[in-house]
Order: structure tokens, then sequence, then C-alpha cells
């Protein structure tokens, strides 16, 4: 006679580790933002209190300008930085798409509208040839965007032949854009606003947005997922490059007079702005608002400091310090991090 003898069931523990993990890794990055926001709550208070003029209407117009821009080339900076890679070329992209567009219109009466389109068309074309180089060619990202960055500042450079766009020669609905506003808010802002808000919308909630943080977080296991790394990488460059096109082109809007090397030098910027904001310069982690908090911290810190009569070397000198405190602060989470999911596993 045989005896059956039957294993009593496992408890499913699998998804409440799971769930436990991202809870954690959620309140981490909450953690992050949070001290990011009050650091720069106080910036401001004590610029305030050292000159009050900081805070009048104006001021705080102009806060919100000065960090649009930036804000939007720190999300598309972003879902690249998510996916373990990076893209240099965002600064060199702002500056083709902003004379392009100052070309295209010059003495023209083209309105807003067409305006917008034509840079995230320019800036889209630059991100697809940097996402296939990076994705199908398999090119390291820091050497393909470095190149990219030469190639599109020398296109440039030639295209203009030292020539500047004025302006006077520029449709005043363009100029609009950049100067106007709803609510006493500038329309620039708002923009930025909405493109940080549909951006971290997708990310979190869509397949494709959270199959990014899977590349970032072991490109490996994403494969063995089945997730489409290369199209998802492409997908990643062209919406960076878009958005910096886009950028280039609120970039006249606002200033109206543009030259060849518009923005130059801002790629760093770009990728303090992403680390300071706690994005993982290693991929996986990380949050689009983060990113914009950053900027707005970098961008309010220049701004400080111009009111204070700093001399503008310490914002450089501040940035380098803020990126790398945010790298060493990630670092040290991560490892903290790994031994508390570990932990949390082994029980």
């Amino acid at each position: 006679m045989s005896v059956t003898i039957e294993k009593p069931d496992q408890p499913a523990a699998a998804p409440e580790t799971a769930r436990s993990a991202r809870s954690l890794v959620d309140a981490v990055f909450r953690a992050r933002e949070i001290s990011i926001a009050g650091a720069l709550v106080l910036l401001v208070l004590f610029t305030w209190i050292a000159e009050p003029r900081f805070l009048d209407d104006q001021g705080i117009k102009d806060l919100l300008l000065n960090a649009a821009i930036l804000v939007l080339l720190a999300v598309g900076q972003s879902v690249v930085v998510i996916t373990r890679n990076i893209d240099l070329s965002v600064g060199s992209v702002v500056g083709l798409s902003a004379f392009a567009c100052g070309k295209f219109v010059s003495g023209t009466d083209h309105g807003a509208l067409t305006v917008l389109a034509l840079g995230l068309l320019v800036g889209a074309g630059c991100g697809i040839v940097s996402g296939a180089l990076v994705s199908f060619g398999r090119v390291p990202a820091l050497v393909v965007t470095l190149g990219m960055l030469y190639i599109i500042q020398g296109v440039d450079y030639w295209w203009a032949q030292g020539e500047q766009i004025n302006a006077a020669d520029v449709p005043q609905s363009v100029l609009d854009l950049g100067s106007g506003s709803v609510l006493g808010i500038p329309y620039l802002p708002l923009i930025a606003f909405v493109v940080l808000a549909g951006t971290a919308y997708v990310l979190r909630t869509y397949r494709g947005g959270r199959e990014l943080y899977a590349i970032g977080s072991s490109p490996e296991a994403a494969r063995l997922a089945g997730v489409p790394i290369r199209r998802r990488v492409l997908g990643a460059y062209l919406f960076s490059g878009a958005v910096s096109g886009f950028a280039g082109a609120l970039w006249l809007a606002r200033f109206g007079t543009v030259v060849a090397d518009n923005a130059h030098g801002w790629e760093l910027t770009v990728v303090s702005a992403v680390v300071v904001g706690g994005v993982a310069i290693v991929g996986g982690t990380g949050t689009v608002w983060g990113a914009a908090l950053g900027a707005l911290l970098l961008t309010t810190i220049g701004s400080a400091l111009a009111v204070l009569k700093v001399d503008s070397f310490w914002q450089d000198a501040i940035a380098g310090a803020l990126l790398l405190a945010a790298i060493s602060v990630d670092r040290i989470v991560r490892v903290r991090m790994t031994r508390a999911l570990r932990k949390r596993s082994a029980r």
C-alpha cells in the first residue's frame, strides 16, 4: 500500500515581496524629491530676506521663464538616462532648432504652431540618428551623442556663417508665445508643466514607460522578459530629440534673437539637473518630477547669485558640487536599498 504525503501550501510571498520592494523604492525617491524641494524653498527664502524684490511679480515670472526651457530638456534627458544611456547633444539640438526656426520665419508671417512643429521635426530627426546608432548600431551612447554634439554644432556654424536672426524679423505671434501669459502665468512654464505631467503619466502608467525602467535596471533581465529594448531605446532618444527641438523653438520665442551657438554648453547643465533631481546616472530609477525640481534648483541658484551680486563662476562651482553630492548620495542609497531588499526577501 502506498501512502501519498501532501506538502502544505507555501504562502505566496513573492507578490508581497515585489510590492514591498516597489513601495520602498517609491518612498526613497519621494524623500529625495522632498529634500530637493526643501532646499529650493530655503534658497528662495534666504535670497528674499536679503533682497525682497527677488519675489516680486516680475521676479517670480523671471524665475519661471528661466527654468522653463531647462525643465523641458531635463524631462527629455531623464527618459534617456532611465534606460542607462545619456544624450549629450541636447544643447546643440536646441541651437540648431532655434536657428532653423528663426531662419524659416524671418521676414514672414508664419504662426507659432508652425514654428513649434518645425522645431519638433528638427529635434526628432537628430534624435532618430542618435537613437538608431545607440540601439541598432550598438555604439556607446557617450560616443554617439558626443559625436552628434560636434556634428550638429559644425552644421549650425556652417549654415549660419555668422548670421544673426533678430527679433525685428520674427513674427509677432511667435514673440507673443515667449512673452505672453494667462492669468499672470507665462506661457512657457505652462507648456513645460504640460509636457512634464504628460511624460510622468506615461512613464508611470503605460507598459512602454515601465519597460524603460526595466531596461535601465537590468538590460539582460529585460531582454529575457521580452522587452523590445532596441525600439524602446530608439523611442527614448526620439523623445529627447523632439523635446530639445521643441525647446529650441521656444528659445526663439523667448529671446527673439538667435545665433548659431545658442544653448552652447547646456549639455552638462541638463545632466546635472537630472542627476541632482534623483534620476540615477546608471539608469532604472528616478522621476521626471525630480529632474524638473533639479532644473528649477539650478536656475534659481543662478538667479539668486545674480541678485546677491556673487561672481557667476560660483554658479558652475555649486552645480558641480551638487552633481558630485547627488551621485554620492545615489550610490549610498542604492547600496542600502539593496541590503534592505535582500533582508525583506530573506524573510
